[in-house]
């Protein structure tokens, strides 16, 4: 039954999700009105200015057209751009970008290496969390499954909080490197209060979770979806879908890695797994510190400083 009940599960939400979910804005009538296209040949000043004019006439509302894409949050890891058809790409103008010109992407590479070390992280909680608890708390294999699943709670609380947080911020790779950084002296704590008894373990084990797993949720979701606004895509559909692979491609090599290194490494003590957990998370740090560093350096520039307008 633990394989028929979720095997039903995602049959059921499957057919949901072929007969209800909507691909693309498109596919239903919108009651509100494009703007006229952008004239590129105005100074950054003129292009703010219909800016400002388009968030006044629709403040709560966002739109998508085939000519331009409106006015979103800027975020220093992506670019704004006019969308137009490419008369060489066909018909559809969904000419799909190499996978090479997919990693010259600004962002790709960092948040791609960024993902397997925190994935590496997850993973490795998600697959030996429950031997560890069994071994070092001296709990019954039950009673270590059932409360190791508190990690996959605190990911649900981390994954909210980040997309919250870097939706208000603007600052995506800010919010990873910040949870990041408290994630690995909260292992360290982890594998110190884990021998003490049952309350303190469930509060670590929800803290650990968040911090773990909310870098991860929020570069495969919406990271991806700002670096496939990037101006070489050209809104094609089929290179976000690229983009979106290689990221999580990459973070999937550090989900079968870090097990693998766990296992090596636990014979010889668990505190060098978390040691090892904790080099991971530094590194998955590292790799974001130019983006961390372009974010705040943005921050501090007016909005045309931030936006990039190019023409195809």
């Amino acid at each position: 039954m633990s394989f028929v009940v979720p095997g039903v599960i995602i049959a059921v939400m499957g057919l949901v999700c072929f007969l209800f979910l909507i691909e693309h804005p498109r596919d239903v009538k919108s009651d509100i009105a494009p703007l006229s296209p952008l004239n590129m040949s105005c100074n950054g000043l003129k292009i703010q200015n219909q800016i400002l004019k388009a968030e006044e006439s629709y403040p709560e509302k966002s739109w998508e057209t085939q000519n331009m894409l409106g006015p979103t949050p800027v975020y220093p890891t992506h670019h704004v751009v006019i969308l137009q058809k490419d008369p060489r790409a066909g018909k559809s103008g969904t000419s799909a970008i190499s996978f090479f010109g997919a990693l010259q992407i600004p962002g790709v590479v960092e948040f791609s290496m960024c993902l397997l070390f925190a994935k590496l992280v997850s993973y490795t909680f998600l697959f030996w969390l429950p031997l560890y608890m069994t071994s070092v708390g001296h709990m019954d294999a039950r009673h270590a499954g059932d409360l190791s699943t508190l990690f996959d709670v605190g990911g649900i609380i981390g994954g909210i909080l980040a997309g919250v947080v870097s939706d208000k911020s603007h600052k995506r790779a800010t919010t990873c490197g910040l949870m990041l950084l408290c994630a690995a002296p909260t292992l360290y704590f982890f594998s110190a209060v884990s021998k003490t008894g049952p309350a303190s373990t469930v509060l670590m084990l929800l803290v650990c979770g968040a911090l773990v797993n909310g870098p991860y949720s929020l570069i495969t979701t919406a990271v991806s979806a700002d670096l496939g606004t990037h101006k070489s895509l050209k809104g094609n559909a089929h290179a976000l879908s690229t983009v979106t692979a290689i990221i999580d491609g990459t973070g999937s090599v550090g989900a079968a890695l870090g097990p693998l290194l766990a296992g090596l490494l636990s014979p010889y003590g668990w505190h060098n797994v978390f040691f090892m957990l904790m080099m991971s998370d530094a590194f998955a740090l590292l790799f974001l510190l130019r983006l961390i560093k372009k974010e705040l350096k943005c921050s501090r520039q007016p909005l045309v400083e931030q936006t990039e307008w190019k023409e195809h």
